[in-house]
């Protein structure tokens, strides 16, 4: 059973039909989801180039690769087809190896993977407000997809924390 196919049978029917317009909500939403999705983009490329940990760098490169493009590419596509105008974003960085970069200046690789990890969760989140906001079966779906894509990747950031003991966990309540 695939997930994506279980949540897009469960739209499914609500999808037929003449669709109403965006509302100001739905509109909102996907656009400022888009615009923290580049800038997402743009922190991983950074967080890419000065990673040391060849681990953490695939890692990064998969989230990029098969969540943030693609959803990216979707929510662009789904707006242009709206007529909705696109934000204004800024140019990919380079993709390299810049080790040289004096400690202190930037993050390390504990924390970069853990600003990963609050990211997807924070996106997981917003997606929730969006799918909870829409009124449009098509946008709810998009926003259901961004969801599990979102939480899929927070587990595989969360089990590589786990293994290298940079998961921050809260203190434990002895009531």
């Amino acid at each position: 059973m695939n997930l994506f196919e279980v949540i897009h049978d469960a739209f499914q029917p609500f999808m037929d039909g003449e669709k109403r317009p965006l509302n100001v909500m739905e509109v909102s939403n996907l656009w400022f989801f888009l615009l923290g999705t580049e800038t997402s983009l743009r922190s991983e490329e950074i967080h890419y180039n000065l990673s040391e940990d060849p681990e953490l760098k695939q890692l990064l490169m998969d989230i990029r690769e098969t969540v943030h493009i693609p959803i990216r590419n979707e929510i662009r596509e789904f707006l242009i087809k709206e007529g909705i105008p696109l934000p204004q974003t800024t140019p990919e960085k380079p993709i390299g190896d810049f080790p040289n970069i004096p400690e202190g200046a930037a993050l390390n690789d504990e924390e970069r993977a853990n600003l990963m990890s609050y990211n997807l969760a924070s996106g997981v989140m917003y997606a929730a407000r969006g799918l909870s906001e829409s009124i449009r079966a098509d946008v709810g779906l998009l926003f259901s997809k961004i969801m599990i894509k979102k939480t899929m990747a927070g587990l595989t950031v969360k089990d590589y924390l786990n293994r290298h003991e940079w998961l921050r966990v809260p203190p434990y309540y002895k009531g």
